[in-house]
């Protein structure tokens, strides 16, 4: 599985990479990874943006998944091939931006989807499985 996770909301500001999240971006972060740990989702890998406000994501949604969050350039923005990307490295979760994470999911799946901020995505040989706004994201993990 590969997991897609959208950063959190994240403050206004410049420069772009150094935004960090807002405290509802934080709770989205952490709704994400208890949400998913609420599943039993198995995760060996967490391959995040360098930018601040998704590195902050990744590690917050991480913690209940007792994995450790990993810089991969090549999702710190414009198109990307999740599948190679995640290719030996078992269920992996990705932490990034869109348009490109709706981007990957389109490629994969065919499916048309807009990621929100604190979004999750789930595909499995070339079927998104899962799509969750934060709110249900949210409930989930409660």
């Amino acid at each position: 599985m590969i997991w897609l996770l959208r950063h959190g909301e994240a403050e206004d500001g410049e420069p772009d990479s150094e935004r960090r999240l807002t405290k509802k971006g934080e709770r989205q972060a952490r709704a994400a990874g208890a949400a998913l740990a609420a599943v039993g989702a198995n995760v060996d890998a967490c391959l995040t943006s360098p930018k601040v406000r998704a590195d902050q994501t990744a590690k917050l949604a991480c913690e209940p998944l007792g994995v450790e969050a990993r810089h991969e350039p090549r999702l710190s923005g414009g198109p990307f091939e999740a599948e190679q990307l995640a290719a030996g490295l078992g269920d992996v979760l990705l932490v990034g931006h869109d348009p490109d994470f709706s981007m990957a999911i389109h490629a994969m799946t065919g499916a048309q989807v807009r990621l929100k901020k604190g979004g999750l995505a789930g595909v499995e040989r070339g079927e998104l499985q899962v799509l969750m706004r934060p709110a249900e994201l949210t409930a989930i993990a409660s």
